[in-house]
């Protein structure tokens, strides 16, 4: 992975992770995030040894300058970072993580039942497909 480029770990066969990283794609309008499933090679290695329980697919995980960042935090970030008005987003970094991450937790513990799941990790169509490593 260029350096210029942060990283977006996501849950693969998640339908509201998926659906989110499309969201984020057409909103990338500087090209500075590439993709990578929890359930790909990439993934395993970048998050082998890192001893947290946010490392798991309950949790996006933005890497960005060498840094993890998790959860709430990660998804503030990257829309600091999207085209439009999602960077006003960013203003919620104020809040406290816990109470932040008490919100994100109650979503990832129900998007399977809430907006289903697939079989596999989806397959990017050929125009977006030098986005996920």
């Amino acid at each position: 992975m260029e350096e210029k480029h942060a990283l977006i770990i996501f849950d693969g066969v998640c339908n509201f992770c998926n659906s989110s990283v499309n969201f984020i794609i057409r909103r990338d309008k500087k090209d500075h995030f590439r993709f990578t499933p929890f359930q790909s090679e990439t993934a395993k290695k970048i998050l082998s040894g890192i001893k947290t329980e946010d490392a798991n697919p309950d949790s996006v995980i933005l890497l960005e300058d060498g840094i993890l960042y998790f959860k709430t935090t990660a998804a503030l970030s990257i829309a600091k970072e999207l085209s439009g008005a999602w960077h006003l987003f960013y203003v919620f970094i104020i809040v406290p993580t816990f109470i932040r991450n008490f919100f994100y937790n109650l979503i990832a513990r129900n998007r399977y039942k809430w907006w289903g799941k697939k079989d596999s990790c989806m397959v990017p169509s050929p125009d977006v497909r030098k986005k996920f490593l």
